[in-house]
């Protein structure tokens, strides 16, 4: 039995029309791959608190659910789990991002991810967020 990890991810995008990308800190798997910034949703919550706590604990921004706008999901197998992976998109919030965790971070037009080296899973959702900006 492949156990499923749900996962909630944000296409935090600029007025630029950039979107945010951190990178993976040495020592978690698949370290120095670039993503959608977001976290595992814990027991008892839903996928945008979870964003909502993920981004503040990360990023050091605040938003709320009312600016996360459902756009797609990843759904993708790895070697020992299977990861479920909603993807929001946020235009508004309040802070500057910066990486608490001592990730990097880059905006980047969606144009230019190539030069940004992602995760299986994203990989699918950047044709569907290509469409949608």
């Amino acid at each position: 039995m492949t156990k499923v990890v749900l996962v909630s991810a944000v296409a935090l995008i600029d007025v630029d029309g950039r979107v945010l990308l951190a990178q993976r800190p040495e020592g978690k798997s698949l370290a120095g791959m670039w993503e959608f910034p977001g976290g595992k949703v814990e027991p008892g919550e839903s996928p945008e608190v979870a964003l909502i706590r993920e981004l503040k604990e990360e990023l050091g921004i605040d938003t709320w659910s009312s600016c996360l706008a459902p756009l797609t999901f990843a759904s993708h197998a790895y070697d020992d789990f299977h990861l479920l992976m909603p993807l929001f998109a946020c235009r508004r919030w309040d802070g500057v991002p910066h990486g608490k965790e001592g990730q990097k971070l880059a905006w980047a037009r969606v144009s230019e991810f190539s030069k940004y080296p992602m995760p299986p899973a994203d990989v699918p959702l950047i044709p569907i967020l290509r469409d949608w900006l």
